[in-house]
């Protein structure tokens, strides 16, 4: 058994996530409690009662998410302690820096201090540039930057996320999203407007890379004591040099999803764990695999989930 963590990132959050860890283990509870203090936001009550559109502005819902999925990651580990190996790491946009924690790269309240200030500098880009992103469902990535290419007008959309073999995310501007839907819906596409105050992964939140360059500078960054696979490159990388520039280009660069996943079931990966709310990155994992590959995709964000994680690895 070869086997991946993956951890989600914005899109997932859910009102209650990692609640029920909490409520259960010290350890866990700890996280939220030394959250609130580094950065000094209502997160528990924000997480834990909502509404939903607390949890939007990208300065909230980024070390929400985060700490859901450390929350998720500590009680993984007390649950199988060091009776499992993993092998890789990877984490789907804000996800990568769970993966960064997890792995021994970066601490616990430096991932929280790095994933608010790339929050807030994202929205400051967000107000300043306003746009938004869009599911592209039924067409190929090549397809899909065709048809951006061939896109005229003076908006901004680019291709943001690459999911899945047929699914991509578009960023941009209103002006940009709507000029080329319609080319994409003449080729068969189906458009979903997703909900996000900032048109992530595109040139209009280009301008928080210097800031947030100048931030990382700060921060300490490890060689990973277990190989992570990178958005940006859709590679392993160990340089904590060479780290800290991917997560800076990431804010603006395409999320490579597919191509990471594709690449460690080539390397071998057979058994994959998203660790972290909600069944995102489990759902794509079933339209990645090839046909004829067997792989196993476990989610779990409860104590339940986690129980039945632990029985289908036989632990």
């Amino acid at each position: 058994m070869k086997i991946a963590i993956l951890f989600p990132g914005q899109g997932s959050q859910s009102i209650g996530m990692a609640r029920e860890f909490r409520d259960k283990s010290a350890a866990c509870a700890s996280i939220m409690d030394n959250a609130e203090k580094v950065l000094g936001k209502p997160l528990a009550r924000l997480s834990d009662e909502g509404p939903m559109e607390a949890l939007i502005p990208a300065d909230i819902v980024q070390p929400a998410i985060t700490v859901a999925n450390l929350v998720c990651w500590q009680a993984f580990r007390e649950a199988v302690g060091g009776k499992m190996a993993i092998n890789s790491f990877a984490g789907h946009s804000l996800g990568e820096y769970s993966a960064l924690f997890a792995a021994g790269v970066i601490s616990a309240d430096d991932a929280l201090r790095l994933v608010t200030k790339r929050g807030e500098l994202m929205g400051r880009e967000g107000a300043a540039h306003p746009g938004g992103m869009r599911a592209v469902l039924g067409l190929t990535i090549d397809k899909v930057e065709e048809i951006l290419r061939e896109y005229k007008g003076d908006g901004v959309v680019v291709a943001a996320n690459h999911n899945t073999p047929q699914q991509t995310v578009i960023s941009g501007s209103m002006e940009g999203l709507n000029g080329v839907e319609p080319g994409l819906v003449e080729a068969g596409a189906k458009i979903i407007p997703l909900k996000v105050s900032v048109a992530n992964h595109s040139p209009l939140v280009a301008g928080s890379i210097p800031d947030f360059t100048a931030f990382l500078d700060d921060i300490r960054f490890n060689i990973p004591l277990v190989p992570i696979y990178f958005n940006v490159s859709a590679q392993k990388e160990y340089a904590p040099v060479r780290m800290k520039e991917m997560m800076s280009r990431q804010i603006a660069s395409k999320v490579r999803w597919c191509e990471i996943i594709t690449r460690m079931i080539a390397e071998g990966t057979d058994t994959f764990i998203e660790i972290g709310p909600k069944t995102v990155l489990k759902g794509m994992m079933k339209k990645i695999v090839p046909r004829g590959v067997k792989v196993t995709a476990l989610q779990f964000d409860t104590p339940e989930g986690l129980e039945k994680v632990v029985e289908k690895l036989e632990i």
